[in-house]
């Protein structure tokens, strides 16, 4: 089993587990769930007719719904779409004539938001399964790609920029939001909790820019950027490495909670959520 592999099954199985235990992080998320949504950006006025479920179990760092210019009529494909937050927010934004689909590897999370489709009463939205980085999408047939803190847990980053290029229709658009880091420390960006609580595996954002650059993408801009301070890093870092100790994640290794402060300290400003968008 290659690393990509087993990287792919660990997060998986991670984002499993977190959905289908009530009120824990799991390693499914930087903070317990449902406090995540507003810590996003979600206001009241947008969650406030979806479905529990899908509120509760948003992991994402960002809202990327909110900063596109999605109309009516159009096709917006939800990379990594989860409990289905976002796949909602659009659905609305396209009507009964577009369409919304997200993809999504992790059988819990797809069960999860085909549940909140159906309690949200909605026909438009469609919730595949495959991988980030080989879309079961057809070329040049989507007019709007998001994500919400999602790519930097692909270890095929380059394959993942590749195919939003590939998906988009000349025109089209991305709008991302996600974790970039600064300089990790190797025993940080080593440790498979941290992983998919989305830390270990984030890049630069000047990487990030460059491979969507190099995947053929154009206009590619950092439109907003919030950068953690220790206070956040130790809160959600923390919640993870407890965890780390229980039953709920996929793997036998144990991690102390008390390096937590440690290392917010060497995390403090290198690590930011931001929102990039670009267009083909």
């Amino acid at each position: 089993m290659t690393d990509f592999v087993k990287i792919r099954r660990q997060v998986s199985c991670d984002y499993g587990k977190a959905v289908t235990l009530p009120g824990s992080s799991c390693c499914g998320g930087p903070v317990p769930k449902g406090v995540m949504a507003k810590m996003a950006g979600y206001t009241s006025e947008e969650i406030a007719d979806l479905p529990t479920e899908a509120v509760a179990n948003a992991f994402g760092c960002g809202n990327p719904v909110a900063f596109s210019s999605v109309r009516l009529g159009q096709v917006v494909l939800d990379l990594g779409s989860g409990a289905g937050i976002d796949l909602l927010l659009a659905a609305k934004k396209v009507g009964t004539r577009g369409k919304v689909i997200g993809v999504d590897m992790t059988d819990e999370m797809i069960a999860k938001a085909k549940e909140n489709i159906a309690v949200a009463g909605l026909t438009n939205v469609e919730v595949r399964k495959g991988n980030i980085e080989a879309l079961p999408v057809d070329d040049a047939s989507v007019d709007w790609v998001i994500s919400n803190c999602v790519i930097n847990l692909s270890p095929e980053k380059e394959r993942v920029f590749s195919e939003i290029a590939r998906v988009l229709k000349p025109g089209g658009a991305m709008l991302v939001s996600d974790i970039v880091a600064e300089d990790l420390p190797p025993e940080i960006a080593a440790n498979r909790h941290l992983y998919s609580s989305c830390l270990a595996g984030a890049i630069s954002e000047a990487a990030y820019v460059d491979g969507l650059h190099k995947a053929g993408l154009t206009e590619v801009t950092v439109i907003n950027r919030l950068v953690y301070d220790m206070a956040q890093l130790e809160m959600f870092i923390g919640s993870e490495l407890e965890d780390s100790e229980s039953s709920c994640c996929c793997s036998g290794s144990t991690v102390d909670p008390q390096i937590a402060r440690r290392f917010a300290e060497q995390l403090s400003g290198k690590i930011a959520s931001i929102k990039v968008q670009a267009r083909k």
